[in-house]
């Protein structure tokens, strides 16, 4: 097995144990930003499993599911999460969530009309460095990634950072703090292999993910961290007057 497909599974195995303990704080808490961070990161581990799938053999429908999740959407949804969460005026992040499904199923559309040639397809290759030969010159689909990752790499990092700073200046629950700058820390690490992707320098999008996974996960324990509250003190003495 290549270091380019360990990578690729360790990235799968890490976004698994990610969107358990988000969907299960989603269960018992509620909010619509955890369901939406819960979809979002299905989408990236689902991404890296057909990654690591296409090292090893050819298969069209883990290609686009490869490209649609991994290059395009993901990022949006995760940072349409982070809206949610942010945003206190409801109609506004319920209108963007609309922008974003209505963009979603649109370029679903286009990824599932795209021609692909398979006779370009090498295997043990990484796909980052190899889909642009496989998908059809001018592919529609390829114009939707950069809106989606522009408007996800705001929302998610930004919005990261912000929170953080908003802790930091009120000198609130600094592993909170922490946690909020290692999930912006992930969402640029999203944003800048995949540029290095587009710009053919693909070998480094398999060490990239594993490293975005781990940081925003890392940085979601820490922010979902309950802070510790203060045992009540014990009475050395009764009361007075009894």
């Amino acid at each position: 097995m290549s270091v380019n497909q360990i990578l690729s599974f360790l990235s799968t195995a890490v976004m698994a144990v990610f969107v358990v303990a988000v969907f299960r704080r989603y269960a018992e808490r509620r909010g619509t930003h955890l369901l939406l961070w819960g979809i979002g990161l299905a989408m990236f581990g689902l991404a890296t499993f057909a990654e690591a799938y296409l090292t090893l053999a050819w298969n069209p429908w883990m290609f686009r599911m490869w490209y649609l999740l991994g290059a395009a959407l993901n990022s949006a949804w995760l940072g349409q999460g982070t809206v949610y969460l942010m945003v206190r005026r409801r109609e506004v992040a319920h209108a963007l969530l609309m922008v974003v499904v209505l963009g979603s199923l649109f370029a679903g559309y286009l990824m599932l009309t795209t021609p692909l040639d398979p006779s370009a397809y090498t295997p043990n290759r990484p796909i980052s460095e190899q889909y642009r030969e496989i998908m059809s010159p001018g592919a529609s689909v390829r114009l939707t990634t950069p809106l989606f990752n522009i408007y996800g790499l705001v929302a998610l990092g930004g919005g990261a950072l912000y929170s953080a700073y908003l802790l930091w200046r009120r000198q609130m629950f600094p592993q909170r703090v922490i946690g909020n700058v290692l999930i912006a820390a992930g969402a640029l690490s999203v944003a800048g292999v995949g540029t290095l992707a587009r710009l053919g320098a693909g070998q480094y999008l398999y060490l990239g993910e594993l490293l975005a996974a781990t940081l925003m996960f890392t940085g979601f324990l820490l922010a979902s961290q309950r802070p510790a509250t203060p045992r009540p003190a014990v009475a050395t003495a009764p009361p007075s007057g009894r």
